[in-house]
């Protein structure tokens, strides 16, 4: 199946739950790729430097250590999801001018229209990775109704715990993105939304969106020190950064 590369263009917004209440929003761009396929527009590129790109060593194991798309397959067939019938999709933050940081990017791995598992690529900040795979029972089709939990054994932010349990929920139609992950530790936690509306990548929208938002993904990770300084100030508890865990994905 051919696959259009698309521009999802939309917010996340982070609400912490418990003691210390606190919450921002903040605009993204992510592109949703077949990452097989020929890049195009010409501003966005796959392996080589542009205004956009997406470089298949920074995702799928490692950062800048990854193998793309055999990794995701190999990780799917090892969860027992066979992939020979299946068409598998990669969103995230596309490179702007050879910067990225991707908080999480997800693998999608679709059978004709139905959703069969997703991948959730998490890196830290500490230039660590670990993702959880999340999929129903004997692979039936995620719908906007599923919500589907994996324990949480990776740090991400130094105002949570490692433990508790992430809820994640994907209605992904063919016009909109909307992914809601809800982390949950006894009376902490966070619940994070990715929204966008799905529409072509065009050169005019990558140029408008660097415009919009000119240093790209180097924006993203200033405004998470900027509102880990927030936290900071309001009192959170700081956890020191455990080991990460040894295996790269867990259900």
């Amino acid at each position: 199946m051919t696959f259009t590369p698309e521009h999802v263009v939309g917010y996340t917004k982070h609400t912490r739950r418990g003691d210390i209440k606190h919450a921002f929003r903040y605009s993204v761009d992510y592109v949703m790729i077949d990452p097989t396929a020929t890049a195009k527009p010409t501003l966005f590129s796959r392996n080589r430097f542009n205004l956009a790109q997406v470089s298949d060593r920074d995702h799928g194991g490692p950062p800048k250590l990854g193998r793309g798309l055999q990794w995701a397959q190999e990780a799917f067939q090892s969860a027992g999801l066979s992939t020979e019938n299946l068409n598998i999709l990669l969103l995230t933050q596309p490179k702007i001018m050879g910067y990225v940081f991707n908080p999480v990017s997800f693998w999608l791995a679709y059978e004709g229209s139905d959703l069969r598992a997703v991948i959730a690529e998490v890196t830290n900040t500490f230039g660590e990775r670990h993702s959880y795979l999340c999929a129903n029972k004997d692979f039936t089709p995620i719908t906007p109704l599923c919500q589907i939990s994996a324990e949480k054994i990776f740090h991400v932010s130094p105002f949570q715990g490692v433990a508790g349990t992430y809820q994640f929920t994907f209605d992904i139609t063919q016009q909109r993105v909307s992914i809601r992950i809800a982390y949950k530790n006894k009376t902490q936690g966070v619940i994070a939304t990715l929204i966008g509306d799905r529409t072509p990548l065009t050169n005019f929208g990558l140029i408008r969106s660097v415009i919009r938002r000119p240093i790209g993904a180097l924006r993203t990770i200033t405004l998470i020190y900027w509102q880990a300084l927030w936290l900071k100030a309001k009192g959170a508890t700081f956890h020191p950064r455990p080991k990460p865990p040894k295996q790269e994905v867990s259900s």
